[in-house]
């Protein structure tokens, strides 16, 4: 028998024989996690992905399909990520920070397998319901997200922080109503303070390298203690060069602060990106598309080709202090241009350099 025979063979023994996936209802059992929250839809990281389901048996621990067959379906998949066509959210249940297949595992193998990382899903969390302390802090945090419906999450590791921001957000519910006028909900209060306070404040701690010092807390965690100490317990800390001057013992101070800012003075602040979308549409369908697309603001030119694409549009969005490019466009094109009827597939090109002639 050939050493390369021998090889393949000892690879195909050694897939069959890996670990599979873990099993939710094993699990499900070991955290007593029985009472279950409707999260929506959401993007999650897929190294977060640990087990499915109905078919753990399936994949291994990567995801893997344990049979030497090759799947048509798995292929078929990979085919239509490439070309870049809209698939739907896959289903996940979370338990803690560990998410679970429902549906979706071929989707899943195949996002790993390309090496993206993350996917929209469609979330159900299980709450544990042990005596712990880990138990109760993910208990105060998905009571924090029902009260809140933050748009994205907060991720802290002591028990009674997530109390202390959701203070903070109805002190903020309390300026919006009687200091600005609005008339609002708690969630549309917390909306607002996520976007324009924490989010800035996010984004000045960890650009204070503040984390180093702190290598068992994560981000979250700073941001806490430094919103607690400056604007409740109203206790002035030194966090370092920079950061003192940025945070005001006002919160609300704070908010018009980053929102009077200039890029000179913060560079990340508001920042201007342009794109190129090159789009695959159904045909007879392109004006009505081109049409929609140009009522949008952030659409500055659209252009009717011949060739591989059907549509090519010059888009300009604009960066926040915390999201990076790519998720910017990336939450553009998903939400404002794979959603029209009629769209086959699209592709985003980011200039490098550009040069323009006036």
């Amino acid at each position: 028998m050939p050493d390369w025979f021998r090889k393949l063979l000892g690879r195909q023994d050694a897939k069959q024989s890996a670990p599979s996936v873990k099993s939710f209802k094993d699990d499900q059992q070991r955290q007593a996690a029985y009472d279950s929250r409707i999260r929506g839809v959401r993007t999650v990281a897929l190294d977060r992905i640990v087990g499915s389901v109905g078919r753990y048996q399936d994949f291994d621990s990567r995801f893997r399909l344990k049979h030497q067959r090759p799947s048509e379906r798995l292929q078929r998949i990979k085919t239509a990520m490439r070309e870049g066509r809209v698939l739907p959210p896959v289903k996940l249940y979370q338990i803690k920070d560990a998410f679970y297949v429902l549906d979706g595992n071929h989707r899943i193998a195949a996002a790993k397998e390309m090496g993206h990382d993350e996917v929209r899903a469609h979330i159900v969390e299980f709450i544990p319901t042990g005596n712990s302390l880990q138990d109760f802090l993910f208990r105060e945090r998905a009571d924090f997200i029902d009260q809140t419906q933050l748009p994205g999450e907060i991720q802290l590791t002591e028990v009674g922080q997530y109390a202390n921001l959701l203070e903070l957000i109805e002190r903020h519910h309390h300026f919006l109503q009687n200091d600005e006028g609005r008339s609002c909900e708690l969630r549309d209060a917390a909306d607002d303070w996520y976007r324009t306070i924490y989010r800035p404040l996010q984004s000045i701690v960890r650009r204070g390298r503040l984390i180093q010092s702190f290598p068992e807390r994560t981000l979250d965690d700073l941001c806490a203690y430094v919103a607690h100490h400056q604007w409740q317990a109203s206790r002035q800390r030194r966090y370092g060069i920079g950061i003192d001057k940025l945070i005001p013992k006002d919160m609300e101070a704070f908010r018009s602060h980053m929102a009077e800012l200039k890029e000179c003075d913060y560079p990340e602040m508001q920042r201007g990106i342009t794109a190129f979308i090159l789009m695959k549409v159904q045909a007879k369908r392109e004006y009505k598309i081109a049409a929609k697309l140009f009522e949008l603001d952030e659409v500055i030119e659209i252009h009717s080709v011949h060739g591989d694409v059907d549509l090519l549009v010059k888009i300009v969005l604009t960066r926040d202090l915390l999201s990076s490019d790519a998720e910017i466009i990336s939450q553009f094109v998903h939400e404002n241009v794979r959603q029209l009827n009629g769209v086959k597939s699209t592709q985003t090109l980011i200039p490098g350099f550009s040069k323009m002639k006036s």
